[in-house]
């Protein structure tokens, strides 16, 4: 099993539910250190290459090789894999801190109630009425504990699909300076987005997605500006 943050590599990868293929012939790396964003309209396979990756959905054809290992179903990797999807994971009538505690103690992270109670602060939910069952929260506080649950046993792999969905401008630029700082940790990050301002603040790579085909895929030294980025946007997705 590889310790240390590995590029992360999918070869010709393919998926077919029933007839309908949704991914086709795939092939991309995503360096640690990096956040790289995944664009494209609806339908274009997104949330599939994203389960992909979780090891949450088995592709057709091709295989994703994290470092040296092969990364799927059964895999010890998975273990390094800090997931944040449209569902934020978490136990309803839970609080905040015994959601964490419970998943860090899954991770069998050392001293889980302090780690939960550092991660709490670091999301900005150390204040969060301490008796507050989770399902009393609001969508926005749901998306934080979500990535502090994700974060619990320090992943090397991040996933994000769509993590600013629900929150609002304060909270989107908490996330802009989060995924930064887990790019500057070393992490491989991939974030699923329709925002293209937010992947242009923070994606360091974008690749973009049509009918299930990569179309584009660039890490230009100096980012990408908004307004380029949604010129390329339009242009590779255009029908």
């Amino acid at each position: 099993m590889t310790e240390s943050p590995a590029a992360l590599r999918l070869a010709n990868v393919g998926k077919i539910y029933g007839g309908h293929r949704a991914l086709s012939g795939v092939s991309a790396a995503f360096e640690p250190g990096r956040v790289a964003a995944v664009l494209g309209p609806n339908g274009a396979g997104k949330t599939t290459l994203l389960g992909i990756l979780s090891t949450l959905v088995a592709p057709t054809t091709g295989e994703v090789r994290w470092g040296g290992d092969r990364l799927g179903h059964g895999s010890p990797l998975r273990a390094r894999i800090g997931y944040v999807g449209h569902d934020p994971g978490l136990y309803g009538d839970l609080t905040a801190l015994e959601n964490l505690i419970l998943f860090a103690a899954l991770h069998g992270v050392p001293d889980a109630r302090n780690r939960a109670q550092a991660l709490l602060a670091r999301v900005g939910l150390a204040d969060a009425a301490p008796d507050a069952p989770a399902r009393t929260f609001s969508r926005g506080m749901l998306q934080r504990l979500a990535l502090a649950r994700a974060l619990a046993h320090d992943p090397a792999l991040l996933l994000f699909d769509e993590p600013a969905a629900a929150l609002d401008p304060a909270g989107a630029d908490w996330l802009t300076t989060e995924l930064g700082a887990e790019r500057a940790a070393g992490r491989v990050v991939v974030l699923v987005t329709h925002d293209l301002e937010a992947a242009a603040a923070v994606a360091n790579q974008v690749v973009i997605l049509r009918r299930g085909r990569v179309v584009f895929d660039e890490t230009p030294a100096g980012g990408f500006g908004a307004a380029t980025l949604r010129a390329t946007y339009e242009a590779k997705t255009r029908a």
